[in-house]
């Protein structure tokens, strides 16, 4: 007993069997043929589809420049608080803008904890590119041992 998913009669008296329905095939002589009703497909395909990309793609560069800015700020809080450490307060703040882009929402804040130099940075995160941010800071902190002489 056939399954009516399966099999199809063709016509009411039940001669022939057709399976499954399937789209029909029209000949276009020498060998070619083409899929009636699925003309066009791909370019409904190729609209509905390029949004998307570009969401994925945005959403991934996105991803890309807030781990950009975390290894920015980690290094210009690495290299004011050596600075720092030598110098003094002045030159950790200028230290930290030279590692930084001016394109790039920048502030320092250094000082001495005990015998170590310590220096955060603060930069706020990009949005598409780092002149345009959200102001959410993204932070990087790090200290040096004081190496001044009395």
């Amino acid at each position: 007993m056939p399954s009516a998913r399966s099999a199809v009669p063709c016509r009411p008296g039940g001669r022939g069997v057709r399976r499954g329905r399937g789209p029909r095939v029209v000949r276009l002589g020498r060998g070619l043929s083409a899929v009636r009703g699925e003309q066009g497909q791909v370019a409904v395909e190729f609209v509905g589809m390029v949004p998307l990309i570009l969401l994925l793609v945005a959403a991934v560069w996105e991803c890309v420049l807030i781990g950009y800015a975390f290894s920015l700020a980690g290094n210009a809080a690495d290299e004011a608080a050596r600075a720092g450490a030598v110098k003094g307060d002045g030159a950790c703040e200028t230290a930290a803008a030279e590692h930084i882009g001016g394109a790039w929402t920048m502030s320092a804040e250094c000082g001495e904890s005990g015998s170590l130099y310590k220096a955060t940075v603060k930069l706020n995160v990009p949005v598409f590119y780092p002149g345009l941010d959200i102001g959410v800071p993204i932070t990087g902190t790090a200290g040096a041992a004081m190496e001044r002489e009395d």
